[in-house]
């Protein structure tokens, strides 16, 4: 038996989200941001972000026990950020930084529209391997990290310290989790080969649980860069062919990952495994290889209150967190999906994930009564997924 589920490594900040008003709704950020425009909220929310905190809060709300590993500053959000891990009774080794600040991000969410993030990266710049608990992490079932491009230490020297750490990891046999973030092009992580860093490090990487956009990006930045110029300023993921989408995780699969989640918003989560008996024989894993070997399948985004909206920020963490929870719990690939979907969805009606989200249970009982089938991508013909919103715009085959 290990002493944790779960040891959830990397990135964590505070995050501070305007609200806007909910009787105003955009389809396009510019109809809200522009210069000289004065636009009224209702108030500011602060919360704990980042994967450390999204994803550890939200595993630790799904039934898991998690240790939380990251770094904050010695400076007063640095001292917000700490009075909340110790209300909320988080385990963990936060290291306190004196040279850099904490790491914060401004996350502008109108209703209607995906959020811009401002993020300052402060005392991330020098997380590194020597404040990684790997004594902590062989004694979990599971060692989970993001986000590289936000770890400065992670992506230098062609990412060594990030398959150093890998590679350590999993020698000591226990099972690993990556999650990722959007490459900023204009800062330094943008400038990254990260397809070269990707080939080195997914052989290590056992589950990996990028979003539709950081996904081809990575993997298929050629691609990227085309759909995003025909997207212009709308959201990228609506442009995005389900062939392409089935092309990208198949390269992350033929880069060694065994499990790849591919969060996708309003579009769902797709899902590709690869052979998995290196993670059904782990200790405290106990996955039926018959049903987990060699899928491909999607599931498509749950229905959506518009009216409960609070908050997007951290949805992909949640739903990080319900999916690994679930693998953890011995679920199903269809079932693993589905707890994935529904907690990207409840999170939407959460400011504060560790007093609103719902737990196990609740969701359990929610995806009961909300059926979300879940589809076989293989069985599909013509590479059309049921119920799924066409884009016109997009006519170019890629």
């Amino acid at each position: 038996m290990k002493k944790y589920d779960a040891v959830i490594s990397g990135y964590i900040c505070v995050d501070l989200i305007p609200d806007f008003k909910k009787n105003k709704s955009a389809t396009s950020i510019f109809e809200v941001l522009k210069p000289g425009k004065l636009i009224e909220i209702d108030g500011l929310h602060a919360t704990l972000g980042g994967v450390v905190a999204n994803t550890g809060i939200a595993m630790k709300k799904f039934s898991q026990n998690v240790f939380l590993n990251g770094a904050i500053g010695d400076d007063f959000i640095g001292k917000i950020a700490k009075r909340w891990l110790d209300d909320y009774a988080l385990k963990g080794d936060i290291k306190i930084m004196k040279k850099e600040g904490t790491a914060f991000g401004l996350v502008i969410a109108p209703p209607g529209v995906d959020r811009i993030f401002l993020e300052s990266l402060g005392c991330s710049q020098l997380f590194d391997n020597s404040c990684i608990d790997f004594d902590t992490i062989a004694q979990s079932r599971l060692f989970h990290f993001g986000y590289p491009p936000l770890l400065k230490q992670f992506y230098l020297n062609e990412g060594t310290q990030l398959i150093d750490m890998f590679s350590e990891v999993q020698r000591a046999g226990v099972v690993t989790s990556m999650d990722f973030s959007l490459p900023d092009n204009e800062s330094e992580s943008g400038k990254i080969n990260w397809p070269k860093i990707l080939k080195r490090v997914l052989p290590h990487t056992d589950i990996f649980v990028p979003s539709l956009e950081e996904a081809l990006q990575i993997m298929m930045p050629s691609a990227y860069t085309e759909i995003q110029a025909t997207a212009g300023g709308n959201e990228i993921i609506d442009f995005i062919p389900i062939e392409t989408i089935r092309e990208i995780g198949q390269r992350i699969i033929d880069a060694g990952v065994k499990i790849a989640l591919i969060k996708a918003g309003h579009r769902g989560a797709f899902l590709w495994t690869n052979d998995i008996t290196a993670i059904s024989e782990n200790s405290g894993f106990d996955l039926h290889r018959g049903h987990w070997n060699f899928r491909e399948l999607w599931c498509d985004a749950y229905p959506v209150e518009y009216s409960k909206i609070k908050s997007a920020s951290g949805a992909g963490d949640t739903a990080a967190a319900a999916f690994l929870s679930a693998i953890l719990n011995g679920e199903s690939p269809e079932s693993s999906l589905q707890y994935a979907t529904i907690a990207g969805r409840n999170n939407l009606y959460c400011y504060n994930i560790h007093d609103e989200l719902p737990g196990w249970p609740e969701m359990t009982s929610g995806i009961k009564v909300e059926v979300n089938p879940v589809v076989n991508l293989k069985q599909l013909k013509n590479n059309n997924l049921p119920g799924v919103r066409r884009n016109p715009v997009f006519k170019k085959q890629i």
